[in-house]
């Protein structure tokens, strides 16, 4: 397994050539310097993944020895969760508290793939005559899996654990802002003994990304990025009719009725909002608030808002970290003034916090409000990826679905209400990938992962993903004791 940024194998010395600095995005500080694969180093960790398919153990292993390696991965990640959360704390700027909640459950994905594996079935099929036939599933080959810098680790064992259980062998790039937790956790799996050559990493920006995602060796290519780059990455790969699943942005409609606590439903969905900084893909950034209760909503959402505790993300009483950087910092910060121009109320936050040395010198922004906003805003139609919530009234349920419907992505979406009919209801007629009722941004490796429209295509865990790493063979086998002679007298009736 190769987990070196160079094209030499583990424990070679790595070529020596300028690194790309790494961020502490609290303090503005460089952690480490990571270097960049250039693109000969790219093609030569396709080059190993591949011979590792072709000529290594991997793919011809038995079900139960893989398994078993798939389940010993997730020990021996389990065992350095401690280290792991605090590296990516570190690198991405999550409070740790939100940090082990999330990377407690990455060993999760391993075991339920394996268990995928060890259950897994060959179909037999019917068919008219004496034939027994039958399908089998087998690995594609080299996978290529892009992931973000907001859930560097999740989302890697979310693809990597299927990938791997169904026998391919993988190139990773992580963001060039988030490294570090993807290499740590690739030397967790070589001590684990996942063979050398099966997970390879090269590490860099755009030009690495698009090395792998265009390289005509790489049969499949799972992304989590923004829409613009998963069109990239569908073009690229259609030349080559490679398969490519892609989890891409969102503008999550979170829809409050009035026959639930405002004041409730806005502690609760808060989460939707902040966690993670606002930096994720279905972060609540859309509230649609029926006019009853809509004053008393946005009034418990700014008060819950101001009392996020903000600062040093290692510590457990942080509740709010920062941006991943100075330009995502910037963004945020412009659309918040968008907003603002177009007539967006600022009930809470719209600024950066003032806080101690070190962290004066991080990316932070304070969680935000922005209250009476129209649907015709770019706040309230653009992803912002941070820490704002814009809230919008709305008249009775139609009204409710056309607003939360009118949008060009669809990944989450969330619905809070005291009638479970009307749950379901709304459920069924929003249109995105993952619909939550009172509660949000829940998951399990069970549950497909993934949206409609520019939110992308595909899905990720869940037996879809372990499926779609796989190609379907049909087996036909005749079982009659006479031969076959169509051109004799005894010429078969049937041909299709």
């Amino acid at each position: 397994m190769s987990t070196t940024t160079s094209s030499s194998p583990v424990h070679a010395q790595p070529v020596a050539r300028p690194g790309r600095p790494v961020l502490d995005p609290a303090t503005g500080a460089v952690v480490r310097t990571v270097p960049d694969s250039s693109l000969a180093e790219v093609d030569a960790a396709v080059a190993r993944a591949g011979a590792a398919f072709l000529d290594g153990p991997w793919p011809s292993l038995t079900r139960t020895a893989r398994g078993r390696l798939l389940l010993r991965a997730a020990d021996t990640i389990e065992a350095a969760a401690e280290d792991l959360y605090r590296l990516e704390t570190r690198n991405n700027g999550r409070p740790v508290t939100e940090t082990r909640a999330q990377l407690s459950r990455v060993p999760e994905w391993f075991r339920y793939n394996a268990g995928l594996l060890a259950a897994q079935r060959d179909a037999v099929l019917p068919s008219d005559g004496p034939y027994l036939t039958y399908q089998r599933r087998a690995p594609l080959g080299v996978c290529g899996i892009i992931t973000p810098f907001n859930h560097p680790l999740l989302i890697l064992a979310r693809s990597l654990s299927a990938a791997l259980a169904t026998g391919n062998t993988v190139v990773v790039k992580p963001s060039e802002t988030t490294p570090l937790s993807t290499l740590a956790m690739a030397e967790l799996l070589a001590d684990a003994g996942i063979p050398d050559g099966v997970v390879n990493v090269v590490t860099g920006g755009r030009e690495v990304g698009e090395r792998l995602t265009g390289h005509p060796d790489i049969a499949k290519i799972t992304l989590t990025g923004g829409t613009e780059a998963g069109r990239a990455a569908a073009v690229a790969t259609a030349h080559r009719f490679a398969r490519v699943t892609a989890e891409l942005g969102g503008k999550t409609p979170i829809v409050v009725f009035d026959d639930i606590d405002p004041v409730a439903a806005a502690e609760g969905a808060a989460f939707a909002a902040f966690v993670a900084a606002g930096q994720s893909c279905v972060a609540g950034s859309r509230f649609l608030v029926q006019r009853a209760s809509y004053d008393r909503f946005v009034t418990a959402l700014a008060k819950r808002a101001d009392a996020i505790r903000i600062g040093d993300p290692s510590d457990p009483a942080t509740q709010l970290g920062p941006m991943v950087s100075a330009a995502q910092r910037d963004k945020v910060l412009a659309l918040i003034e968008a907003g603002r121009a177009e007539g967006a109320r600022v009930a809470a936050g719209g600024g950066v916090p003032e806080l101690p040395a070190p962290f004066d010198g991080g990316f932070f922004v304070r969680p935000t409000v922005l209250a009476d906003a129209t649907m015709a805003m770019r706040v309230a139609r653009e992803e912002i990826f941070g820490p704002v919530a814009v809230v919008v009234p709305f008249d009775d349920e139609a009204d409710a679905i056309a607003k939360a419907n009118d949008n060009r992505f669809g990944l989450g979406a969330g619905v809070w209400t005291r009638d479970l009919a009307r749950g379901h209801r709304v459920a069924d007629r929003i249109r995105a990938g993952m619909v939550w009722v009172n509660d949000h941004h829940r998951l399990e490796p069970s549950l497909p992962w993934g949206g409609i429209k520019e939110s992308g295509t595909g899905r990720d865990a869940g037996t879809e993903s372990f499926d779609d790493f796989t190609w379907l063979k049909t087996v036909v086998v005749r079982t009659a004791a006479d031969d076959v002679d169509w051109y004799g007298s005894a010429a078969p009736g049937r041909l299709n």
